[in-house]
Parts: C-alpha cells; structure tokens; sequence
C-alpha cells in the first residue's frame, strides 16, 4: 500500500478533521500525522481498528499454538475425538 499520499502533518489535522473523518470513513485508508518531519500517529477508521485487532488476537492465538507445539504439548486429533464420542458414553 502507497501512504505517499495519506501522510500530512499535524497542523493539517488540526485544520481539515471533518475532511479528514470524512474520507478516512469513506476510503477506510489510514492517515499517518507527522510532527516535525517525523511519523508520530495514524488515523483510521474503527472498522478497520476492529478488524486488525481481530486480527492480531487470531494471530497471537496461533503463535500460542505453535509454541505449544514446538514444546510437545499436544494431542493426536484421532485420539481426542475418541475420547470425546467416549465421554458422552459413559
């Protein structure tokens, strides 16, 4: 993705925040601040907020998963299913 053109400073927030609200709810594309020259925030819509924190909370689950995996803490799935079909008989 190209942020050449959704890179404005921080006197340009100040100055356009309807503008801003508006197109970043339109074209769901964040907003990077710049402060001095310098990257400091990004804007974006909560929509997309959400949807990256979904995200993240999917990729962390699976990084834990990997982990226990590479520790040798895991369960044949064959086996599981047995026990569970068994366990509603007893």
């Amino acid at each position: 993705m190209k942020y050449s053109s959704h890179i404005k400073p921080i006197s340009y927030l100040k100055s356009h925040t309807a503008e801003i609200v508006r197109d970043i709810s339109e074209n769901r594309e964040p907003l990077i601040i710049t402060q001095n020259g310098e990257a400091k925030l990004v804007v974006m819509d909560v929509k997309s907020y959400e949807e990256q924190e979904e995200t993240f909370a999917l990729l962390k689950i699976l990084a834990f998963g990997n982990h226990e995996i590479e520790r040798g803490r895991f369960r044949d799935a064959e086996e599981l299913f047995y026990e569970l079909d068994n366990a509603d008989h007893p």
